[in-house]
């Protein structure tokens, strides 16, 4: 960690700071809907307060939730659904250089290099604006870049690696998950078959790498062309739906990891051995409980959560190369729609990546 090199380094609070009648460039929401709702306009730099870092940003990953704040979350109970006050900035992970640390925050100092999940799941609504120039993180929530991989790289794994992590490994938190009564428990890997089901996205290839660190059989259910970069990431079997019926053509598998989920990833439940597990990363929708029930598994979700402490051990792990990003396509923030639209087209090997100039 590199060391304050002068006074102003640390800002007193609460006093207000200079820079917040500024102006900085960010992608905006004025309303719900497409990729064409993304605004990249004039905003004002965050105010820093106590806690907190002001991260220059360097790059941005881009997850699934930043589509559904863009729609509306419309797939949730009306109940659910978020009450937004626009103009709204989405994103949670990022990548940069801390610009100014807060006067009670001691960890960090000007010019470190860090990476954060940024204020998730508890700023899902808008409350998180990473696709900025400058961001505000609370320190609990950010950790040293690993250093062996640049920005745009680093920026990619937050929210996919930490929702691999929690649910694979090590959940690190106590907060009740409302959609069931249990905490979710990781389960064992070592020696046991796992079954990754959309294998190549950004969740997905995390999993496989996971899974093989761990000592697993892994199984990765993708498109066909993804075989190569699937057996790079440790894959020993690989099923190209479009081919074959994945849950028509195994059996006995210890744990599958969908990292599609809904309502269709009951099917998976006749794969799995009793005993075993299924793990949908995207839980809404499940209808299979009297089914796993009979069949002696167990269904369990969490939803992922900003971890400092946790991305400091991933981090350590990426720059080993134990557990490699991959980037499917790279835009520059201000074709945030562009990027969008690349989401929506599917089919992705890795995670999407915008760099601020």
């Amino acid at each position: 960690m590199t060391q304050a090199t002068n006074a102003t380094s640390r800002l007193p609070l609460p006093e207000k700071q200079a820079w917040t009648n500024q102006a900085m460039k960010a992608i905006r929401l004025h309303e719900f809907g497409g990729p064409e709702v993304l605004r990249y306009e004039d905003a004002p730099i965050p105010e820093l307060k106590a806690g907190e870092l002001l991260v220059r940003v360097h790059a941005v990953g881009i997850n699934p939730p930043d589509a559904y704040l863009r729609e509306g979350y419309k797939m949730l109970p009306p109940e659910w659904q978020p009450q937004v006050s626009f103009p709204v900035i989405p994103g949670t992970d990022i990548s940069g250089v801390v610009h100014a640390v807060a006067d009670d925050v001691k960890e960090f100092a000007l010019g470190d290099e860090v990476y954060s999940m940024v204020r998730f799941p508890h700023g899902l609504f808008g409350d998180s604006k990473a696709y900025a120039e400058f961001v505000s993180v609370p320190v609990s929530e950010v950790a040293l870049k690993p250093s062996g991989i640049d920005h745009a790289h680093a920026a990619g794994a937050p929210m996919s690696l930490l929702t691999a992590w929690q649910f694979m490994i090590d959940l690190g938190h106590d907060v009740p998950n409302p959609l069931q009564p249990n905490r979710h428990e990781p389960v064992p890997l070592k020696g046991k078959t796992v079954l990754v089901n959309g294998a190549a996205g950004g969740v997905g290839h995390f999993a496989v790498q996971i899974a093989k660190w761990q000592g697993a059989r892994v199984i990765a259910v993708a498109s066909g062309k993804h075989e190569a970069f699937l057996r790079k990431l440790g894959a020993d079997e690989i099923i190209d739906y479009k081919k074959t019926v994945p849950e028509d053509d195994v059996r006995d598998v210890d744990l599958v990891i969908d990292s599609i989920g809904g309502s269709a990833t009951s099917r998976f439940l006749r794969t799995i051995r009793r005993g075993g597990a299924l793990f949908p990363i995207f839980p809404l929708g499940y209808a299979g409980a009297e089914e796993a029930e009979e069949r002696g598994v167990t269904v369990s979700a969490t939803q992922v959560r900003s971890s400092g402490t946790q991305l400091s051990t991933l981090a350590r792990l990426l720059d080993a190369g134990t557990i490699r990003v991959a980037i499917d396509s790279t835009f520059q923030l201000a074709d945030a729609r562009k990027a969008h639209e690349r989401a929506l087209g599917g089919h992705l090997q890795g995670k999407i990546v915008m760099t601020v100039a």
